[in-house]
């Protein structure tokens, strides 16, 4: 039986700033709709490999898939398409202050459809309500919370209804509760759009209440560690450091990391 290619593949990837070396060694897959998360200690250099993935920093060395394409050895035209295929959530969600939210979410429509205004207008309260901002089209970021900031950021995300959803730290600076709403929200719209969802972060309620995958990436070898499910990689990995991760310190002791090899789980 043949296995579907994965929607995004890393081969071999070198992250590196001149000869500053982020991450190395960099070989896991993201399946088609599946939420995947990028994690690992600060500094590990978790929101440096997700700018190769949505192509902002090529890699050093290695190769970037999408559904088998190789995505930095494609001609600037097709990465162009490719990049429009892509929602991104920045981790302060980067809303234009000068802006509505309608306009805001318009920016992309504007550019790459050939939607009229009162179209795009449409459009941007559609969004808003998938992400429960029903009649705020016309306030501005400042006239709003962070966690309605965060969530009309997302409606922004989703304009162009992409197929892969990119988040740097989604929850950073929410409330828990806020930050547990906008993990039912990821849901939701991963469902309902039929996205993949890829998603740096290290809130470890976030990685176990919606990840269906995971690599782990590690700021001291510079290199990943383990792949898996968060919650099966806690409970059985081999690697000490990957486990006292995900236990927030908890772990019982254990091998030196660096006398194992990879785990895959």
């Amino acid at each position: 039986m043949a296995t579907a290619t994965p929607h995004i593949s890393v081969v071999n990837v070198r992250m590196a700033y001149g000869d500053f070396l982020i991450q190395q060694n960099l070989t896991f897959e993201v399946k088609r709709g599946e939420v995947f998360i990028i994690m690992g200690p600060s500094g590990c250099g978790k929101s440096t490999v997700l700018k190769s993935l949505v192509g902002l920093k090529s890699p050093a060395e290695g190769a970037v898939m999408f559904s088998g394409e190789d995505f930095w050895g494609a001609p600037e035209s097709e990465q162009d398409q490719w990049k429009r295929r892509f929602g991104m959530l920045f981790q302060s969600g980067a809303l234009w202050s000068s802006m509505t939210l309608a306009e805001n979410i318009g920016l992309s429509l504007k550019q790459y459809t050939d939607l009229t205004d009162a179209e795009i207008r449409e459009v941007a309260a559609l969004k808003l309500s998938l992400v429960g901002l029903t009649g705020f089209e016309d306030y501005y970021p400042n006239e709003i919370s962070g966690g309605m900031q965060k969530r009309a950021a997302l409606a922004r995300a989703i304009a162009m209804d992409p197929e892969i959803l990119f988040f740097d730290e989604p929850s950073a600076g929410l409330d828990p509760i806020s930050s547990k709403l906008l993990d039912d929200l990821i849901l939701e719209l991963r469902d309902s759009l039929g996205a993949t969802v890829v998603i740096v972060t290290h809130e470890l309620a976030s990685i176990f209440a919606i990840a269906d995958n995971s690599v782990f990436l590690d700021a001291e070898t510079k290199t990943m560690l383990a792949t898996g499910n968060p919650v099966e990689l806690r409970d059985h990995c081999d690697l000490f450091d990957v486990r006292d991760f995900l236990s927030r310190g908890d772990a019982d002791g254990g091998p030196d990391p660096n006398e194992l090899p990879q785990q895959s789980i």
